[in-house]
């Protein structure tokens, strides 16, 4: 990109982005369920742990990379990285992730403002559970519904990059991001107070280490590490972008601290909606995937007032995801401005072309693609989608971060140190260096590892 790079406008607008990009459906489809799923209150004391001693030092090592470089993931480690090495070449495989999660991204969120649509027009009013069940398929299974919502999601988000850092980007998100926070609230209030979630709020706030033994520790740990990992999006430059937009007045691991804590706030105040909810009402708050989609519309269908609150609760769930739609096109339109100097404009328009175009077979993949099964019987293609990203990429790319930040033959700990602790705030620990160098690397081989083993060999 040609001339001086964007900046925030604001250290509140950068919180705010960062925080979009990390808070979507891991926090409000996926945390909920797997707390559910693997003990309550315990499982989160033991998510939160990971949290802070693995994703912190990896989202700060991320916007180092970004704020020195003043590059996206295209160009920052080709800027950084010493003369005749190759680590620039991780660019191409993080450029790559980046429209991968696209690709299968933008249809689920597609599902989400669908499913908002619904909720608003009264679809689920006076259904029995069996019908419920019956109108996600009903979505998902036809292609013009899954299609429409897709390139809907597309043009929306290109559309409000389109309109700069400042003017589109950040105001948008502000506002997404404060209107997310005020939603939640009222409905996690609603819900508290509703009969017989009292027997919810124990489970999800009382630690039972009895249900962590049920579900076997190898098991549960490696479902804990798994989501404060994902739930960051670390690894493949989504975050380095915000670290090249903002000012030097800030020492990263404060800003990264800041994006954690609004991110985690975020999926404990979704699982505080939907654990108490599911109790009160008789449903299994550990039944997987299905959870928002078949579930949660039995609950405002029994709620009094549940068109309201339903519409609430859906409406909450398009600015988590669309959020992160907007930080992520935002990082794959600076391709193409660092790379090759286009404008802004003739980014947005080109990129908005090809993710309509490669989010087709996800969106075509549960209703005229059904029958591709990449990963076996009953997967489908945003099931491999998936897998590349979480299971590779992400747990890689946050390995070859570290790695860059760490030793000699790249940037190097000096440099990273230097960068991340220029400004006011908390001083990443000097003393940190052999964990962040060795001990962190295994943990994110056996994170990668432990995908292939979850995936084909439980």
């Amino acid at each position: 990109m040609n001339g001086e790079r964007e900046k925030f406008g604001s250290r509140l607008g950068f919180v705010l982005i960062s925080a979009g990009c990390a808070i979507g459906l891991g926090n409000i489809w996926r945390f909920p369920y797997i707390v559910g799923e693997y003990g309550g209150a315990a499982f989160i004391l033991i998510y939160l742990l990971f949290l802070l001693i693995f994703g912190l030092p990896i989202m700060t090592v991320e916007f180092s990379v970004g704020r020195a470089s003043q590059k996206s993931i295209a160009e920052s480690f080709r800027s950084l990285e010493p003369k005749g090495t190759k680590w620039h070449h991780f660019s191409k495989i993080g450029m790559a992730g980046n429209y991968i999660l696209m690709m299968f991204y933008t249809t689920v969120t597609g599902w989400m403002f669908a499913y908002l649509f619904k909720m608003i027009r009264g679809d689920f009013v006076r259904v029995d559970a069996t019908d419920i069940a019956a109108q996600f398929s009903a979505v998902t299974g036809n292609p013009y519904i899954v299609v429409g919502c897709m390139c809907l999601t597309v043009i929306l988000g290109f559309l409000v990059c389109s309109m700069g850092l400042r003017n589109g980007v950040e105001k948008v998100t502000k506002v997404m991001m404060l209107a997310l926070l005020s939603i939640i609230m009222v409905l996690a209030v609603h819900v508290i107070t509703l009969p017989g979630a009292g027997e919810g709020l124990r489970y999800y706030l009382v630690p039972d280490f009895g249900k962590i033994a049920e579900k076997g520790l190898a098991n549960v740990l490696s479902a804990a590490l798994g989501q404060a990992f994902f739930t960051l999006s670390i690894g493949m430059g989504s975050m380095a972008i915000f670290g090249s937009y903002i000012k030097k007045e800030r020492r990263l691991l404060s800003e990264s601290v800041s994006i954690a804590a609004v991110d985690t706030a975020v999926a404990l105040v979704a699982g505080l909606i939907v654990i108490p909810a599911c109790f009160a009402f008789g449903i299994n708050p550990g039944q997987g995937p299905s959870l928002i989609f078949e579930a949660l519309p039995n609950v405002f269908t029994a709620m009094q007032g549940g068109r309201i609150w339903g519409t609430l609760f859906f409406l909450f769930m398009v600015f988590a995801a669309f959020s992160t739609v907007v930080a992520v096109f935002e990082n794959i339109l600076s391709f193409g401005m660092d790379m090759w100097g286009w404008s802004r404009k003739k980014s947005c328009l080109i990129n908005c072309i090809l993710l309509i175009l490669l989010s087709l077979p996800c969106a075509l993949g549960f209703n005229l693609l059904s029958g591709v099964t990449p990963l076996g019987t009953g997967s489908t293609i945003l099931d491999l989608e998936d897998f590349i990203i979480s299971n590779n990429i992400l747990p890689l790319g946050s390995l070859v971060y570290v790695l860059f930040a760490t030793r000699k033959k790249a940037w190097g700990w000096n440099a990273f140190l230097e960068e991340a602790n220029t400004g006011k705030g908390l001083r990443f620990p000097k003393w940190l260096r052999f964990y962040v160098a060795y001990i962190l690397p295994v943990i994110l081989l056996f994170v990668w590892a432990q995908g292939y083993i979850s995936k084909f060999f439980a």
